[in-house]
Protein backbone atom coordinates (compact mmCIF):
# COMPACT_ATOMS: atom_id res chain seq x y z
CA UNK A 1 0.00 0.00 0.00
CA UNK A 2 1.12 3.73 -1.05
CA UNK A 3 2.14 6.20 1.99
CA UNK A 4 -0.50 8.12 3.01
CA UNK A 5 -0.44 10.66 5.33
CA UNK A 6 -3.39 12.99 6.99
CA UNK A 7 -3.25 16.33 8.88
CA UNK A 8 -5.73 16.68 11.78
CA UNK A 9 -6.57 19.68 12.93
CA UNK A 10 -8.30 19.03 16.14
CA UNK A 11 -10.20 22.04 18.38
CA UNK A 12 -8.56 20.35 21.88
CA UNK A 13 -5.89 17.89 22.69
CA UNK A 14 -7.55 14.58 22.44
CA UNK A 15 -5.68 12.98 25.54
CA UNK A 16 -6.76 11.82 28.26
CA UNK A 17 -9.99 10.56 25.48
CA UNK A 18 -12.62 12.25 29.05
CA UNK A 19 -15.34 13.49 27.33
CA UNK A 20 -17.61 13.33 24.17
CA UNK A 21 -15.86 15.23 21.44
CA UNK A 22 -12.33 14.18 22.22
CA UNK A 23 -13.25 10.51 22.57
CA UNK A 24 -14.58 10.30 18.96
CA UNK A 25 -11.33 12.27 18.08
CA UNK A 26 -8.15 10.41 19.67
CA UNK A 27 -10.16 6.90 18.84
CA UNK A 28 -10.18 8.00 15.29
CA UNK A 29 -6.64 8.46 15.84
CA UNK A 30 -6.35 5.50 16.55
CA UNK A 31 -8.21 3.62 14.37
CA UNK A 32 -6.52 5.49 11.80
CA UNK A 33 -3.12 4.59 13.02
CA UNK A 34 -3.65 1.20 13.11
CA UNK A 35 -4.57 1.18 9.66
CA UNK A 36 -1.41 2.35 8.45
CA UNK A 37 -2.20 6.17 7.88
CA UNK A 38 0.69 8.41 8.79
CA UNK A 39 -1.09 11.45 11.13
CA UNK A 40 -0.04 15.21 11.45
CA UNK A 41 -2.13 16.11 14.78
CA UNK A 42 -2.52 19.93 15.08
CA UNK A 43 -4.11 20.74 18.84
CA UNK A 44 -5.22 23.71 20.07
CA UNK A 45 -4.23 23.73 23.45
CA UNK A 46 -6.46 25.77 26.67
CA UNK A 47 -5.64 23.89 29.74
CA UNK A 48 -5.68 20.22 28.98
CA UNK A 49 -1.57 20.44 28.47
CA UNK A 50 0.50 18.55 26.11
CA UNK A 51 0.04 14.61 25.55
CA UNK A 52 3.29 13.03 24.73
CA UNK A 53 0.86 9.73 24.76
CA UNK A 54 -0.40 11.18 21.14
CA UNK A 55 3.13 10.49 19.52
CA UNK A 56 2.39 6.56 19.95
CA UNK A 57 0.30 7.23 16.91
CA UNK A 58 0.86 10.45 15.42
CA UNK A 59 3.88 11.06 13.50
CA UNK A 60 3.94 14.56 14.74
CA UNK A 61 1.89 16.52 17.00
CA UNK A 62 1.83 20.35 16.98
CA UNK A 63 0.42 22.49 19.82
CA UNK A 64 -1.61 25.97 19.58
CA UNK A 65 -2.89 27.85 21.84
CA UNK A 66 -6.13 29.41 21.92
CA UNK A 67 -6.52 33.46 22.03
CA UNK A 68 -8.97 33.39 24.48
CA UNK A 69 -9.02 37.44 25.47
CA UNK A 70 -12.80 38.63 25.77
CA UNK A 71 -12.36 41.02 23.15
CA UNK A 72 -13.21 38.27 20.90
CA UNK A 73 -16.37 38.44 21.74
CA UNK A 74 -16.93 41.23 19.52
CA UNK A 75 -16.34 39.32 16.48
CA UNK A 76 -18.84 38.77 13.84
CA UNK A 77 -17.36 35.56 13.54
CA UNK A 78 -18.33 32.85 16.28
CA UNK A 79 -15.77 32.58 19.35
CA UNK A 80 -15.28 28.95 19.33
CA UNK A 81 -13.93 29.64 15.63
CA UNK A 82 -11.89 32.93 15.57
CA UNK A 83 -10.28 32.21 19.30
CA UNK A 84 -8.93 28.91 16.91
CA UNK A 85 -7.12 30.99 14.14
CA UNK A 86 -3.05 30.22 13.67
CA UNK A 87 -0.81 31.34 11.39
CA UNK A 88 1.43 29.06 12.74
CA UNK A 89 -0.93 26.55 11.93
CA UNK A 90 -1.18 27.46 8.65
CA UNK A 91 2.55 27.73 7.85
CA UNK A 92 2.94 24.12 8.89
CA UNK A 93 -0.12 23.01 6.43
CA UNK A 94 1.64 24.43 3.38
CA UNK A 95 4.70 22.42 3.90
CA UNK A 96 3.21 19.50 1.67
CA UNK A 97 0.47 19.11 0.12
CA UNK A 98 -0.95 16.32 2.16
CA UNK A 99 -5.04 16.42 3.13
CA UNK A 100 -6.71 18.08 6.16
CA UNK A 101 -9.25 16.88 8.20
CA UNK A 102 -10.93 19.35 10.03
CA UNK A 103 -12.63 18.38 13.67
CA UNK A 104 -15.55 20.13 13.74
CA UNK A 105 -16.95 23.62 12.92
CA UNK A 106 -15.02 25.10 15.46
CA UNK A 107 -11.42 24.01 13.91
CA UNK A 108 -12.33 25.40 10.58
CA UNK A 109 -11.33 28.94 10.62
CA UNK A 110 -8.75 28.12 7.98
CA UNK A 111 -11.04 25.78 6.15
CA UNK A 112 -11.87 28.08 3.40
CA UNK A 113 -8.71 30.21 3.66
CA UNK A 114 -6.87 30.68 -0.10
CA UNK A 115 -3.73 29.74 0.68
CA UNK A 116 -4.87 25.67 0.57
CA UNK A 117 -7.08 25.74 -2.14
CA UNK A 118 -6.30 22.84 -4.50
CA UNK A 119 -5.83 20.48 -1.01
CA UNK A 120 -7.96 17.65 -0.65
CA UNK A 121 -9.92 19.45 3.01
CA UNK A 122 -12.37 17.01 5.07
CA UNK A 123 -14.60 18.29 8.03
CA UNK A 124 -16.11 15.80 10.86
CA UNK A 125 -19.01 17.24 12.08
CA UNK A 126 -19.36 16.63 15.77
CA UNK A 127 -22.90 18.70 15.76
CA UNK A 128 -25.13 20.86 14.17
CA UNK A 129 -23.37 23.40 16.13
CA UNK A 130 -26.06 26.19 15.96
CA UNK A 131 -29.02 24.12 17.11
CA UNK A 132 -26.37 22.71 20.14
CA UNK A 133 -25.39 26.24 21.61
CA UNK A 134 -29.13 27.30 21.01
CA UNK A 135 -30.06 24.68 23.12
CA UNK A 136 -27.45 25.17 25.81
CA UNK A 137 -28.77 28.85 25.94
CA UNK A 138 -32.65 27.63 26.85
CA UNK A 139 -31.05 25.59 30.26
CA UNK A 140 -28.68 28.29 31.52
CA UNK A 141 -29.50 30.11 34.18
CA UNK A 142 -26.93 32.98 34.15
CA UNK A 143 -28.24 35.92 31.71
CA UNK A 144 -24.34 36.49 30.45
CA UNK A 145 -24.04 33.39 29.51
CA UNK A 146 -27.32 32.82 28.08
CA UNK A 147 -26.54 35.88 25.96
CA UNK A 148 -23.24 33.95 24.80
CA UNK A 149 -24.98 31.04 23.55
CA UNK A 150 -27.53 32.69 22.00
CA UNK A 151 -25.54 35.18 19.97
CA UNK A 152 -22.57 32.04 19.18
CA UNK A 153 -25.24 30.29 18.01
CA UNK A 154 -26.52 32.63 15.41
CA UNK A 155 -22.68 33.42 14.46
CA UNK A 156 -22.41 29.73 13.91
CA UNK A 157 -25.19 29.55 11.94
CA UNK A 158 -23.86 32.15 9.63
CA UNK A 159 -20.46 30.37 9.72
CA UNK A 160 -21.70 27.08 8.56
CA UNK A 161 -21.61 28.50 5.05
CA UNK A 162 -17.94 27.62 5.12
CA UNK A 163 -19.06 23.98 4.85
CA UNK A 164 -19.08 24.31 1.36
CA UNK A 165 -15.23 24.73 0.85
CA UNK A 166 -14.87 20.89 1.81
CA UNK A 167 -14.46 17.86 -0.29
CA UNK A 168 -16.82 15.96 2.23
CA UNK A 169 -18.41 16.19 4.96
CA UNK A 170 -18.44 13.22 7.76
CA UNK A 171 -21.81 13.95 10.02
CA UNK A 172 -21.41 11.66 13.65
CA UNK A 173 -25.39 10.47 13.26
CA UNK A 174 -28.04 10.27 10.68
CA UNK A 175 -29.93 13.30 11.78
CA UNK A 176 -26.81 15.23 11.17
CA UNK A 177 -26.37 13.58 8.00
CA UNK A 178 -29.86 14.75 6.60
CA UNK A 179 -29.04 18.45 7.98
CA UNK A 180 -25.85 19.08 6.32
CA UNK A 181 -27.40 17.17 3.16
CA UNK A 182 -30.12 19.22 2.42
CA UNK A 183 -27.32 22.54 2.45
CA UNK A 184 -23.84 20.73 1.11
CA UNK A 185 -23.14 18.04 -1.05
CA UNK A 186 -20.77 14.90 -0.36
CA UNK A 187 -22.10 14.22 3.18
CA UNK A 188 -21.66 11.05 4.41
CA UNK A 189 -22.79 9.59 7.94
CA UNK A 190 -19.75 8.49 9.29
CA UNK A 191 -20.73 6.70 13.33
CA UNK A 192 -18.69 8.44 16.46
CA UNK A 193 -15.24 5.96 17.35
CA UNK A 194 -15.38 5.00 20.58
CA UNK A 195 -12.78 3.20 23.11
CA UNK A 196 -14.93 -0.77 22.75
CA UNK A 197 -14.28 -3.31 20.33
CA UNK A 198 -16.76 -5.73 21.16
CA UNK A 199 -19.97 -5.45 23.46
CA UNK A 200 -19.04 -6.92 27.03
CA UNK A 201 -21.71 -7.05 29.18
CA UNK A 202 -21.43 -8.41 32.77
CA UNK A 203 -23.39 -10.98 34.27
CA UNK A 204 -25.62 -10.78 37.58
CA UNK A 205 -27.13 -8.04 39.35
CA UNK A 206 -26.01 -4.82 40.22
CA UNK A 207 -27.38 -3.41 43.38
CA UNK A 208 -27.26 0.64 41.85
CA UNK A 209 -28.54 3.00 39.32
CA UNK A 210 -25.57 5.48 36.84
CA UNK A 211 -25.85 8.65 35.83
CA UNK A 212 -22.22 9.95 34.39
CA UNK A 213 -21.44 13.03 31.99
CA UNK A 214 -19.58 16.38 32.44
CA UNK A 215 -21.83 18.13 35.35
CA UNK A 216 -20.23 20.95 34.72
CA UNK A 217 -22.10 21.09 31.11
CA UNK A 218 -26.43 22.63 32.06
CA UNK A 219 -27.44 19.86 29.86
CA UNK A 220 -25.66 17.22 32.07
CA UNK A 221 -26.58 19.47 35.07
CA UNK A 222 -30.02 19.96 34.42
CA UNK A 223 -30.44 15.91 33.60
CA UNK A 224 -29.03 14.40 37.10
CA UNK A 225 -31.15 17.40 38.53
CA UNK A 226 -33.96 15.88 37.28
CA UNK A 227 -32.89 12.42 38.16
CA UNK A 228 -32.50 13.45 41.94
CA UNK A 229 -35.50 15.24 42.03
CA UNK A 230 -38.32 13.82 40.02
CA UNK A 231 -36.88 10.59 39.14
CA UNK A 232 -35.52 8.85 42.53
CA UNK A 233 -37.10 10.84 45.01
CA UNK A 234 -38.79 8.19 47.26
CA UNK A 235 -37.33 5.67 45.13
CA UNK A 236 -35.84 2.38 46.99
CA UNK A 237 -33.43 2.00 44.94
CA UNK A 238 -29.88 3.91 45.01
CA UNK A 239 -28.38 6.51 42.68
CA UNK A 240 -24.53 7.21 41.68
CA UNK A 241 -24.13 10.50 39.69
CA UNK A 242 -20.65 10.76 38.89
CA UNK A 243 -18.81 13.60 36.70
CA UNK A 244 -16.75 16.65 36.88
CA UNK A 245 -18.26 20.40 37.88
CA UNK A 246 -21.52 19.80 39.87
CA UNK A 247 -23.33 22.70 40.08
CA UNK A 248 -23.80 24.01 43.81
CA UNK A 249 -27.55 23.23 42.95
CA UNK A 250 -26.98 19.43 42.55
CA UNK A 251 -24.66 19.47 45.49
CA UNK A 252 -27.38 20.76 47.57
CA UNK A 253 -30.30 18.38 46.07
CA UNK A 254 -27.97 15.42 46.84
CA UNK A 255 -27.31 16.50 50.18
CA UNK A 256 -31.16 16.14 51.01
CA UNK A 257 -31.74 13.05 49.05
CA UNK A 258 -31.23 9.74 50.93
CA UNK A 259 -30.33 7.45 48.26
CA UNK A 260 -27.99 9.21 46.04
CA UNK A 261 -24.32 9.80 45.90
CA UNK A 262 -22.07 11.98 44.13
CA UNK A 263 -18.59 10.57 42.67
CA UNK A 264 -16.54 13.62 41.50
CA UNK A 265 -13.44 13.84 39.33
CA UNK A 266 -12.83 10.24 38.71
CA UNK A 267 -10.79 8.84 36.49
CA UNK A 268 -12.07 7.51 33.08
CA UNK A 269 -11.38 3.27 33.93
CA UNK A 270 -13.50 4.32 37.16
CA UNK A 271 -16.90 5.75 35.24
CA UNK A 272 -16.16 2.58 32.95
CA UNK A 273 -16.14 0.12 36.14
CA UNK A 274 -19.18 2.12 37.68
CA UNK A 275 -21.04 1.40 34.45
CA UNK A 276 -20.35 -1.66 34.09
CA UNK A 277 -21.00 -2.86 38.27
CA UNK A 278 -25.06 -0.65 37.61
CA UNK A 279 -27.81 -2.88 37.24
CA UNK A 280 -29.43 -0.02 35.20
CA UNK A 281 -27.41 3.20 33.60
CA UNK A 282 -30.00 6.11 33.57
CA UNK A 283 -29.15 8.39 30.89
CA UNK A 284 -32.01 11.59 30.70
CA UNK A 285 -31.43 14.00 28.60
CA UNK A 286 -33.40 17.40 27.07
CA UNK A 287 -30.76 17.65 23.79
CA UNK A 288 -31.29 16.09 20.50
CA UNK A 289 -27.93 17.03 19.24
CA UNK A 290 -25.39 14.70 17.48
CA UNK A 291 -25.05 11.52 19.37
CA UNK A 292 -23.75 11.23 23.40
CA UNK A 293 -21.19 9.00 23.71
CA UNK A 294 -21.91 7.76 26.84
CA UNK A 295 -24.81 5.96 25.29
CA UNK A 296 -22.45 3.57 23.99
CA UNK A 297 -20.10 2.97 26.18
CA UNK A 298 -23.20 2.22 28.51
CA UNK A 299 -24.63 0.10 25.65
CA UNK A 300 -21.60 -1.59 25.01
CA UNK A 301 -20.11 -2.18 28.53
CA UNK A 302 -23.15 -1.71 30.74
CA UNK A 303 -26.74 -4.23 31.93
CA UNK A 304 -29.92 -2.18 31.39
CA UNK A 305 -30.15 1.17 29.68
CA UNK A 306 -32.96 3.05 30.67
CA UNK A 307 -33.27 6.39 28.51
CA UNK A 308 -35.41 9.81 26.88
CA UNK A 309 -36.05 10.26 23.68
CA UNK A 310 -33.74 13.08 22.83
CA UNK A 311 -31.15 10.78 23.71
CA UNK A 312 -31.84 8.30 21.07
CA UNK A 313 -33.93 9.70 18.65
CA UNK A 314 -32.58 9.31 14.79
CA UNK A 315 -29.57 7.40 16.37
CA UNK A 316 -31.06 4.03 15.50
CA UNK A 317 -30.44 2.76 18.86
CA UNK A 318 -34.15 2.96 20.17
CA UNK A 319 -34.76 -0.50 19.84
CA UNK A 320 -31.93 -0.88 22.81
CA UNK A 321 -33.12 1.27 25.48
CA UNK A 322 -35.78 1.23 27.39
CA UNK A 323 -37.21 4.79 26.63
CA UNK A 324 -39.53 6.62 28.40
CA UNK A 325 -40.50 10.14 28.46
CA UNK A 326 -42.12 11.04 32.31
CA UNK A 327 -40.74 10.38 35.42
CA UNK A 328 -43.14 7.58 36.09
CA UNK A 329 -42.76 5.97 33.43
CA UNK A 330 -38.87 5.96 34.49
CA UNK A 331 -39.28 5.14 37.91
CA UNK A 332 -41.53 1.39 36.65
CA UNK A 333 -38.54 0.83 34.27
CA UNK A 334 -35.58 1.39 36.66
CA UNK A 335 -37.60 -0.84 39.27
CA UNK A 336 -38.11 -3.59 36.72
CA UNK A 337 -35.38 -3.89 35.39
CA UNK A 338 -33.51 -4.43 38.94
CA UNK A 339 -34.29 -7.81 39.15
CA UNK A 340 -33.74 -8.62 35.67
CA UNK A 341 -30.05 -9.73 34.40
CA UNK A 342 -29.13 -8.45 31.14
CA UNK A 343 -29.05 -10.95 29.23
CA UNK A 344 -30.36 -13.35 26.27
CA UNK A 345 -32.18 -11.74 22.61
CA UNK A 346 -31.70 -8.68 24.02
CA UNK A 347 -27.38 -8.68 24.09
CA UNK A 348 -27.97 -10.35 20.58
CA UNK A 349 -29.34 -7.35 19.50
CA UNK A 350 -27.07 -5.05 20.79
CA UNK A 351 -24.06 -6.78 19.67
CA UNK A 352 -25.62 -7.36 15.86
CA UNK A 353 -26.42 -3.46 15.70
CA UNK A 354 -23.27 -2.15 17.56
CA UNK A 355 -20.28 -4.06 16.28
CA UNK A 356 -22.13 -3.64 12.93
CA UNK A 357 -22.44 0.25 12.61
CA UNK A 358 -19.82 0.99 15.58
CA UNK A 359 -17.07 -0.86 14.42
CA UNK A 360 -14.10 1.80 14.64
CA UNK A 361 -11.91 -0.22 12.40
CA UNK A 362 -14.67 -0.34 9.51
CA UNK A 363 -15.50 3.45 9.79
CA UNK A 364 -11.81 3.98 9.79
CA UNK A 365 -11.82 2.14 6.88
CA UNK A 366 -14.66 4.25 5.45
CA UNK A 367 -12.59 7.75 5.92
CA UNK A 368 -9.27 6.37 3.72
CA UNK A 369 -11.66 5.19 0.96
CA UNK A 370 -13.40 8.96 0.68
CA UNK A 371 -9.88 10.99 1.24
CA UNK A 372 -7.48 8.86 -0.48
CA UNK A 373 -9.67 6.60 -2.76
Amino acid sequence: MAEHHLHIVSFDVPWPANYGGVIDVFYKVKALADLGIRLHLHCFEYGRGEAPELLRYCESVHYYKRNTGKHQLLNSLPYVVISRRSEELVDRLMLDDHPILFEGLHSCYHLGDPRLAGRKRIVRTHNVEHDYYEALAMVEGSTFKRTYFSQEARKLRKFETVLSEADAILAISPNDRAHFATHFSNVVHVPAFHPSVAVDVPGGLGDFCLYHGALSVPENDRAALFLVNEVFRGLPVPLVIAGRGASPELRAAVARSNNVKLRENIPTDEITELVRNAQVNVLPTFQATGIKLKLLLCLFNGRHVVTNSPMVKDTGLEALCRVHDGPEAMRLSIQACMGIPAEGAAIEARTRVLEGRFCNVHNARKIVELVFG
